[in-house]
């Protein structure tokens, strides 16, 4: 029997939209099984930015982003490789899953380590908006992860956007529309 597989829900706090121009600047992941929902593992971490002069001023407002809060940030590669440990035989799951993947691939290939969740074996995704739009988003003006938790009545994250804060919100929003 195939060993069940758990879901690495993750969110990121960016610099910008473009993965090959713009930073991951924080990671927030919550591993959790598929049958309970028992969290059993997190992870947050702030990134230090290697080109911090490309991001885009709203992006980094959106965060709050500044030199003072990332003085004890890590470097792109430690990051990955904690993620990449904690993320082995799981399901990448994000709230607009194309944006976080296309990131979390992005800094895989640019630290050289290998992405535990793009294997012949595994190579699945699971998209929350997507699962959220089936659900009765789609009839909203928005599918931002804001106007979700509003429609479902959940809990919005809080401001200033933290990746933590973001993966315990789309947390809350996955069990309220699956559980």
């Amino acid at each position: 029997m195939k060993a069940k597989k758990l879901i690495a829900l993750t969110d990121l706090e960016t610099s910008g939209d473009i993965p090959f121009l713009h930073e991951i600047l924080e990671i927030g992941l919550i591993v959790f099984d598929t049958d309970t929902f028992e969290i059993v593992d997190t992870y947050t971490e702030k990134v230090k930015p290697l080109h911090i002069e490309t991001a885009v001023p709203e992006a980094i407002s959106y965060n709050g982003w500044s030199k003072e809060k990332w003085t004890d940030a890590k470097d792109l590669k430690e990051v990955m490789r904690i993620y990449g440990e904690k993320t082995k035989n799981t399901v990448f799951c994000a709230y607009n899953v194309s944006f976080d993947w296309s990131f979390i691939v992005e800094a895989f290939r640019k630290v050289n380590i290998p992405n535990p969740m793009s294997t012949q074996e595994n190579h699945d995704r699971l998209d929350l908006l997507s699962i959220a739009w089936l659900k009765g988003l789609k009839n909203t003006s928005s599918f931002s992860l804001k106007n979700a938790c509003m429609h479902f009545g959940v809990d919005p994250e809080p401001d200033p956007h933290t990746a933590l804060a973001g993966t315990e919100t789309a947390y809350r929003l996955f069990r309220k529309l699956i559980g």
